[in-house]
């Protein structure tokens, strides 16, 4: 009975419905990990968490995303990318509405644990069907397909903002939340790849040769992106004395130039190569780092985000899909090492920064960052795939 079903699908699956699929992929927990930022002090106050112990419960989601990415690729190789997929989106969809009612810190900390589970697991997974479609396709498509992640989490954002503005309650609104998530699945499922592993393919291997250099490189963009996230808002205001209610205009003007840069991406990596579009890359957001250091005024300073945005774009999705290039290891093993590497830049960097910071100062952090972002330029030449 399913064989007809399977032959309907593979019909139906051309390349353009598996390029729109896997944006809708990268969409998806890109809207997940956002819907979840509004939802934090909701959370806080139901559970009576003081903001130290909040921030020891908030590891439990980066910690389910670290243990979750490795097995992601073992299934992936295993039962191919849509099972994994709709699995893990299944475990986000069911586990955000219980983000809005758990009682108390263990079960807010269990619920974040599968939900970063499900995302994490899905990032991997995501980025080993993207290396597929794009290398089916011939052409640059990275850049094109991390911007919707980006588009994703401004969507999440502004909806479960709008949605608790109206007085709705939150788990009313993480249940429209995840009903949406689930018309997004359902209209995505068939076109994604069921590609396994060839028999006899290993399912898990330690990351070595040019995939553990490349794993190091997005460790070192996904440092510096962190950094934005969770140093940018800080910066303005203790280093630069910018009002605290100005100071989120750092980290906006980032995501914004970062995301209208992976739109248009693709066709820079193209004309550029991937190489020259990594260097050329890190040489902008060092200079962004520069200038948004040392800017005398918020709008020197906001151009500095920019060129952080515009710099960072493509380094990582170009790194991705040299990992799916190279043959010193399967892509269902190199992608999942590289994306857990990366995940964990963002989760050790911040500390990293803050651990230096307290040493030196915010200012000698961000220059160190800035020349971590040379290095990664330079670098790329030696690990090409």
């Amino acid at each position: 009975m399913s064989e007809p079903l399977d032959a309907l699908a593979s019909a139906a699956r051309t390349p353009r419905a598996e390029q729109h699929a896997t944006r809708a992929a990268f969409f998806l927990p890109g809207f997940a990990t956002a819907a979840w930022a509004p939802l934090v002090p909701f959370a806080k106050t139901r559970t009576g968490l003081d903001e130290g112990t909040l921030g020891l419960v908030l590891l439990c989601l980066g910690a389910g995303s670290l243990l979750a990415m490795p097995l992601a690729g073992v299934l992936a190789a295993r039962h191919g990318c849509r099972a994994v997929m709709v699995a893990t989106l299944l475990m986000v969809v069911a586990s955000l509405p219980l983000l809005a009612i758990a009682p108390s810190p263990w079960t807010l900390g269990l619920a974040l644990f599968v939900f970063g589970a499900g995302v994490g697991a899905c990032d991997c997974t995501m980025n080993i069907q993207a290396v597929m479609v794009e290398r089916d396709s011939g052409k640059p498509m990275m850049s094109g397909f991390h911007a919707f992640y980006s588009i994703g989490g401004a969507v999440g954002a502004a909806a479960m903002t709008a949605l608790l503005s109206l007085q709705l309650a939150p788990l009313w609104v993480c249940v429209l939340g995840s009903l949406a998530m689930l018309a997004v699945l359902a209209l995505s499922v068939r076109y994604w790849r069921r590609d396994r592993a060839p028999s006899g393919a290993p399912v898990f291997a330690i990351p070595h040769g040019v995939v553990l250099a490349i794993g190091v490189l997005c460790f070192v963009a996904f440092l510096a992106e962190g950094a934005m996230l969770d140093w940018s808002a800080v910066f303005l205001h203790e280093v630069q004395q910018v009002p605290p209610d100005r100071a989120g205009l750092g980290f906006m003007t980032f995501a914004i130039a970062m995301t209208v840069t992976r739109l248009v991406g693709d066709g820079v990596v193209a004309k550029l190569g991937r190489l020259r579009a990594i260097l050329l890359g890190s040489i902008v957001g060092a200079l962004g780092f520069g200038v948004a250091t040392f800017a005398g005024t918020l709008p020197l300073a906001l151009l500095g985000y920019a060129l952080i945005g515009l710099g960072c774009a493509n380094i990582v999705p170009a790194l991705f899909s040299m990992a799916g290039n190279q043959k010193a290891m399967p892509e269902s093993l190199a992608i999942p090492a590289i994306t857990t590497l990366g995940y964990a830049g963002v989760l050790a960097g911040p500390a990293l920064i803050g651990f230096v910071a307290q040493a030196s100062s915010l200012v000698f952090a961000f220059c160190l960052v800035a020349a971590a972002l040379l290095l990664v330029g330079i670098s790329a030449r030696w690990v090409k795939a």
